[in-house]
Protein backbone atom coordinates (compact mmCIF):
# COMPACT_ATOMS: atom_id res chain seq x y z
CA UNK A 1 0.00 0.00 0.00
CA UNK A 2 1.21 3.51 -0.79
CA UNK A 3 2.77 5.05 2.33
CA UNK A 4 0.71 8.24 2.34
CA UNK A 5 -2.41 9.71 0.71
CA UNK A 6 -4.10 13.00 1.52
CA UNK A 7 -6.62 13.60 -1.30
CA UNK A 8 -9.72 11.41 -1.01
CA UNK A 9 -12.97 11.04 -2.96
CA UNK A 10 -15.93 9.58 -1.04
CA UNK A 11 -18.62 7.77 -3.06
CA UNK A 12 -21.75 7.41 -0.92
CA UNK A 13 -25.06 8.63 0.43
CA UNK A 14 -25.78 12.28 1.15
CA UNK A 15 -28.94 12.82 3.15
CA UNK A 16 -30.82 15.06 5.52
CA UNK A 17 -30.66 13.62 9.04
CA UNK A 18 -33.15 14.16 11.81
CA UNK A 19 -31.72 12.95 15.14
CA UNK A 20 -34.33 12.60 17.89
CA UNK A 21 -33.66 11.97 21.60
CA UNK A 22 -36.45 10.42 23.67
CA UNK A 23 -36.65 8.94 27.15
CA UNK A 24 -38.03 5.60 25.95
CA UNK A 25 -38.72 4.28 22.47
CA UNK A 26 -42.51 4.23 22.03
CA UNK A 27 -44.45 1.00 21.61
CA UNK A 28 -46.77 0.60 18.59
CA UNK A 29 -49.79 2.93 18.87
CA UNK A 30 -48.08 4.78 21.73
CA UNK A 31 -46.44 8.21 21.90
CA UNK A 32 -43.53 9.76 23.73
CA UNK A 33 -42.04 13.18 24.44
CA UNK A 34 -39.05 14.37 22.42
CA UNK A 35 -36.27 15.72 24.63
CA UNK A 36 -34.05 16.99 21.79
CA UNK A 37 -33.97 17.00 18.02
CA UNK A 38 -31.31 18.05 15.54
CA UNK A 39 -31.46 18.52 11.77
CA UNK A 40 -28.07 17.59 10.31
CA UNK A 41 -26.17 16.98 7.12
CA UNK A 42 -25.98 13.19 7.10
CA UNK A 43 -25.83 9.93 5.22
CA UNK A 44 -22.82 7.62 5.40
CA UNK A 45 -21.04 9.26 2.49
CA UNK A 46 -21.43 12.77 3.88
CA UNK A 47 -20.46 11.74 7.42
CA UNK A 48 -17.32 10.05 6.12
CA UNK A 49 -16.41 13.01 3.91
CA UNK A 50 -16.84 15.43 6.83
CA UNK A 51 -14.81 13.24 9.19
CA UNK A 52 -11.93 12.91 6.74
CA UNK A 53 -11.92 16.65 6.18
CA UNK A 54 -11.90 17.30 9.94
CA UNK A 55 -8.85 15.02 10.18
CA UNK A 56 -6.98 17.08 7.61
CA UNK A 57 -7.63 15.32 4.31
CA UNK A 58 -8.56 17.12 1.11
CA UNK A 59 -11.98 15.62 0.32
CA UNK A 60 -14.44 15.50 -2.57
CA UNK A 61 -17.90 13.92 -2.36
CA UNK A 62 -19.61 11.95 -5.11
CA UNK A 63 -23.26 11.36 -4.34
CA UNK A 64 -26.78 12.57 -5.06
CA UNK A 65 -28.93 15.26 -3.47
CA UNK A 66 -32.41 16.28 -4.51
CA UNK A 67 -33.27 18.93 -7.03
CA UNK A 68 -35.06 20.73 -4.19
CA UNK A 69 -34.40 23.29 -1.48
CA UNK A 70 -33.13 20.60 0.89
CA UNK A 71 -30.57 19.45 -1.67
CA UNK A 72 -29.36 23.02 -2.11
CA UNK A 73 -29.00 23.37 1.66
CA UNK A 74 -26.99 20.15 1.96
CA UNK A 75 -24.63 21.27 -0.80
CA UNK A 76 -24.06 24.50 1.10
CA UNK A 77 -23.36 22.57 4.30
CA UNK A 78 -20.86 20.34 2.51
CA UNK A 79 -19.06 23.39 1.18
CA UNK A 80 -18.94 24.89 4.68
CA UNK A 81 -17.27 21.68 5.83
CA UNK A 82 -14.60 22.15 3.17
CA UNK A 83 -15.87 19.41 0.86
CA UNK A 84 -15.53 19.66 -2.93
CA UNK A 85 -19.06 19.08 -4.31
CA UNK A 86 -18.23 19.10 -8.04
CA UNK A 87 -19.06 15.37 -8.17
CA UNK A 88 -22.48 15.66 -6.51
CA UNK A 89 -25.47 15.09 -8.83
CA UNK A 90 -28.91 16.63 -8.34
CA UNK A 91 -32.21 14.95 -9.12
CA UNK A 92 -35.48 13.91 -7.53
CA UNK A 93 -36.04 14.28 -3.78
CA UNK A 94 -33.31 14.36 -1.14
CA UNK A 95 -32.94 11.25 1.02
CA UNK A 96 -34.02 11.66 4.64
CA UNK A 97 -32.90 9.60 7.64
CA UNK A 98 -34.64 9.74 11.04
CA UNK A 99 -32.57 8.45 13.96
CA UNK A 100 -34.59 7.95 17.17
CA UNK A 101 -32.50 7.22 20.27
CA UNK A 102 -33.61 6.56 23.85
CA UNK A 103 -31.84 7.20 27.15
CA UNK A 104 -30.22 3.75 27.03
CA UNK A 105 -28.74 4.44 23.57
CA UNK A 106 -31.15 2.01 21.94
CA UNK A 107 -32.10 3.34 18.53
CA UNK A 108 -34.54 3.08 15.70
CA UNK A 109 -33.65 4.23 12.16
CA UNK A 110 -36.28 5.31 9.63
CA UNK A 111 -34.94 5.78 6.13
CA UNK A 112 -36.47 7.40 3.07
CA UNK A 113 -33.99 6.87 0.24
CA UNK A 114 -35.72 7.20 -3.15
CA UNK A 115 -34.10 5.22 -5.96
CA UNK A 116 -33.13 8.48 -7.62
CA UNK A 117 -30.94 9.29 -4.57
CA UNK A 118 -28.67 6.30 -5.26
CA UNK A 119 -25.48 6.51 -7.29
CA UNK A 120 -25.48 5.35 -10.89
CA UNK A 121 -22.70 4.40 -13.30
CA UNK A 122 -23.37 7.69 -15.07
CA UNK A 123 -22.76 9.59 -11.81
CA UNK A 124 -19.45 7.79 -11.41
CA UNK A 125 -18.41 8.48 -14.99
CA UNK A 126 -19.26 12.17 -14.55
CA UNK A 127 -16.92 12.28 -11.55
CA UNK A 128 -13.90 11.01 -13.48
CA UNK A 129 -12.20 14.40 -13.34
CA UNK A 130 -12.65 14.55 -9.57
CA UNK A 131 -11.04 11.13 -9.15
CA UNK A 132 -8.08 12.09 -11.32
CA UNK A 133 -7.14 14.71 -8.72
CA UNK A 134 -7.28 12.20 -5.83
CA UNK A 135 -5.00 9.59 -4.31
CA UNK A 136 -7.66 7.38 -2.71
CA UNK A 137 -11.37 6.63 -2.90
CA UNK A 138 -13.82 5.51 -0.20
CA UNK A 139 -16.73 3.37 -1.35
CA UNK A 140 -19.93 2.96 0.67
CA UNK A 141 -21.12 -0.59 0.03
CA UNK A 142 -24.82 0.26 0.50
CA UNK A 143 -24.80 1.91 -2.93
CA UNK A 144 -25.73 -0.13 -6.05
CA UNK A 145 -23.12 -2.71 -7.04
CA UNK A 146 -22.76 -1.54 -10.62
CA UNK A 147 -21.94 1.99 -9.46
CA UNK A 148 -19.41 0.70 -6.93
CA UNK A 149 -17.66 -1.53 -9.46
CA UNK A 150 -17.51 1.42 -11.87
CA UNK A 151 -15.95 3.53 -9.10
CA UNK A 152 -13.44 0.77 -8.30
CA UNK A 153 -12.53 0.54 -11.99
CA UNK A 154 -12.10 4.31 -12.12
CA UNK A 155 -9.80 4.10 -9.10
CA UNK A 156 -7.81 1.30 -10.72
CA UNK A 157 -7.31 3.31 -13.92
CA UNK A 158 -5.93 6.18 -11.86
CA UNK A 159 -3.84 4.00 -9.52
CA UNK A 160 -5.77 5.06 -6.42
CA UNK A 161 -6.05 3.39 -3.01
CA UNK A 162 -9.53 1.87 -2.52
CA UNK A 163 -11.19 1.76 0.91
CA UNK A 164 -14.48 -0.16 1.10
CA UNK A 165 -16.98 0.25 3.93
CA UNK A 166 -19.56 -2.52 4.41
CA UNK A 167 -20.66 -5.64 2.55
CA UNK A 168 -21.56 -5.09 -1.11
CA UNK A 169 -24.28 -7.06 -2.87
CA UNK A 170 -23.37 -10.66 -3.69
CA UNK A 171 -23.10 -9.98 -7.41
CA UNK A 172 -20.22 -7.55 -6.87
CA UNK A 173 -18.60 -8.86 -3.66
CA UNK A 174 -15.63 -10.73 -5.14
CA UNK A 175 -14.77 -7.98 -7.62
CA UNK A 176 -14.91 -5.23 -5.00
CA UNK A 177 -12.93 -7.13 -2.38
CA UNK A 178 -10.25 -7.90 -4.95
CA UNK A 179 -10.09 -4.20 -5.86
CA UNK A 180 -9.92 -2.95 -2.26
CA UNK A 181 -6.86 -2.10 -0.19
CA UNK A 182 -8.77 -1.34 3.05
CA UNK A 183 -12.04 -2.93 4.25
CA UNK A 184 -14.25 -2.25 7.27
CA UNK A 185 -17.38 -4.24 8.15
CA UNK A 186 -19.62 -4.46 11.19
CA UNK A 187 -20.55 -7.85 12.69
CA UNK A 188 -23.59 -8.43 10.47
CA UNK A 189 -21.72 -7.34 7.33
CA UNK A 190 -18.74 -9.51 8.21
CA UNK A 191 -21.00 -12.54 8.61
CA UNK A 192 -22.43 -11.87 5.15
CA UNK A 193 -18.92 -11.71 3.72
CA UNK A 194 -17.42 -14.78 5.40
CA UNK A 195 -20.48 -16.97 6.01
CA UNK A 196 -20.14 -17.44 9.77
CA UNK A 197 -20.90 -15.31 12.87
CA UNK A 198 -18.07 -13.25 14.28
CA UNK A 199 -18.65 -13.32 18.04
CA UNK A 200 -15.28 -14.31 19.51
CA UNK A 201 -11.62 -13.54 19.02
CA UNK A 202 -10.93 -16.85 17.20
CA UNK A 203 -13.82 -16.26 14.78
CA UNK A 204 -12.70 -12.65 14.31
CA UNK A 205 -9.17 -13.73 13.48
CA UNK A 206 -10.51 -16.36 11.09
CA UNK A 207 -12.65 -13.70 9.41
CA UNK A 208 -9.64 -11.40 9.04
CA UNK A 209 -7.59 -14.15 7.42
CA UNK A 210 -10.42 -15.03 5.04
CA UNK A 211 -10.96 -11.42 3.97
CA UNK A 212 -7.26 -10.62 3.60
CA UNK A 213 -6.97 -13.60 1.25
CA UNK A 214 -9.61 -12.02 -1.02
CA UNK A 215 -7.72 -8.81 -1.73
CA UNK A 216 -7.47 -6.11 0.97
CA UNK A 217 -4.19 -5.33 2.74
CA UNK A 218 -5.91 -4.13 5.93
CA UNK A 219 -9.30 -5.25 7.25
CA UNK A 220 -11.35 -4.17 10.27
CA UNK A 221 -14.19 -6.40 11.45
CA UNK A 222 -16.50 -5.95 14.40
CA UNK A 223 -16.40 -8.80 16.90
CA UNK A 224 -19.84 -8.81 18.54
CA UNK A 225 -19.57 -7.95 22.22
CA UNK A 226 -15.82 -7.32 22.09
CA UNK A 227 -14.83 -4.49 19.77
CA UNK A 228 -13.20 -3.90 16.41
CA UNK A 229 -10.49 -6.28 15.26
CA UNK A 230 -8.04 -4.87 12.73
CA UNK A 231 -6.04 -7.38 10.71
CA UNK A 232 -3.17 -7.20 8.25
CA UNK A 233 -0.57 -9.57 6.87
CA UNK A 234 1.56 -9.59 10.03
CA UNK A 235 -1.09 -9.77 12.72
CA UNK A 236 -4.27 -8.48 14.34
CA UNK A 237 -5.06 -5.89 17.02
CA UNK A 238 -8.31 -5.44 18.94
CA UNK A 239 -9.78 -2.08 19.90
CA UNK A 240 -12.53 -2.66 22.52
CA UNK A 241 -15.71 -0.64 22.32
CA UNK A 242 -15.92 2.34 24.66
CA UNK A 243 -17.59 2.20 28.08
CA UNK A 244 -21.34 1.94 27.50
CA UNK A 245 -21.98 4.64 30.12
CA UNK A 246 -20.34 7.20 27.82
CA UNK A 247 -22.50 6.25 24.82
CA UNK A 248 -25.36 8.54 23.89
CA UNK A 249 -25.98 7.47 20.26
CA UNK A 250 -24.14 4.73 18.36
CA UNK A 251 -25.20 6.18 15.01
CA UNK A 252 -22.09 6.98 12.97
CA UNK A 253 -19.67 4.98 15.13
CA UNK A 254 -18.76 2.67 12.26
CA UNK A 255 -18.33 5.57 9.85
CA UNK A 256 -16.04 7.32 12.34
CA UNK A 257 -13.96 4.17 12.88
CA UNK A 258 -13.61 3.76 9.11
CA UNK A 259 -12.60 7.41 8.71
CA UNK A 260 -9.98 7.18 11.44
CA UNK A 261 -8.50 4.00 9.99
CA UNK A 262 -8.35 5.42 6.47
CA UNK A 263 -6.88 8.72 7.61
CA UNK A 264 -4.33 7.08 9.90
CA UNK A 265 -3.10 4.84 7.10
CA UNK A 266 -3.21 7.77 4.69
CA UNK A 267 -0.88 9.71 6.97
CA UNK A 268 1.62 6.85 6.80
CA UNK A 269 0.94 5.55 10.32
CA UNK A 270 1.41 1.92 11.30
CA UNK A 271 -1.72 -0.23 11.34
CA UNK A 272 -1.70 -0.20 15.15
CA UNK A 273 -1.56 3.59 15.31
CA UNK A 274 -4.22 3.90 12.61
CA UNK A 275 -6.41 1.54 14.69
CA UNK A 276 -5.84 3.76 17.74
CA UNK A 277 -7.04 6.81 15.80
CA UNK A 278 -10.04 4.87 14.48
CA UNK A 279 -11.07 3.85 17.99
CA UNK A 280 -10.75 7.42 19.28
CA UNK A 281 -12.86 8.70 16.38
CA UNK A 282 -15.63 6.18 17.12
CA UNK A 283 -15.51 6.85 20.87
CA UNK A 284 -15.83 10.58 20.26
CA UNK A 285 -18.78 10.24 17.89
CA UNK A 286 -20.98 8.06 20.13
CA UNK A 287 -21.00 10.68 22.88
CA UNK A 288 -23.19 13.02 20.76
CA UNK A 289 -26.70 12.82 19.31
CA UNK A 290 -26.65 12.07 15.58
CA UNK A 291 -24.07 10.56 13.28
CA UNK A 292 -22.22 13.75 12.36
CA UNK A 293 -18.62 13.52 13.62
CA UNK A 294 -16.56 16.21 15.30
CA UNK A 295 -12.99 14.94 15.02
CA UNK A 296 -11.06 18.19 14.77
CA UNK A 297 -9.44 17.73 18.18
CA UNK A 298 -8.05 14.37 17.00
CA UNK A 299 -6.24 15.63 13.90
CA UNK A 300 -2.80 15.35 15.55
CA UNK A 301 -3.61 12.15 17.46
Amino acid sequence: MRKRFDRVVVFGQIAQDLAVQVGDLPSPDDSTTVAELRWLLGGKGANQAVGLSQLGAEVAAVGVVGDDSTGAKLLDLLRRDGIDVCGVSRRGATATLIDVVDAAARRMLLEHAPSASLLTVEDVDAAAGVAQRAEAVCLQAQQPGEALTAAAALAHRNDLIVALDGAPGSESTDELLAASDILRADAAETELLVGFPVNSMPSGQEACRALLARGPSVVAVEVAGAGDLVGWRDGTTLRPHDDAEAVRDRTGAGDAFFVGLVRGLGRGRSVERAADLAARCAASTVTRLGGRPDLRNLVEA
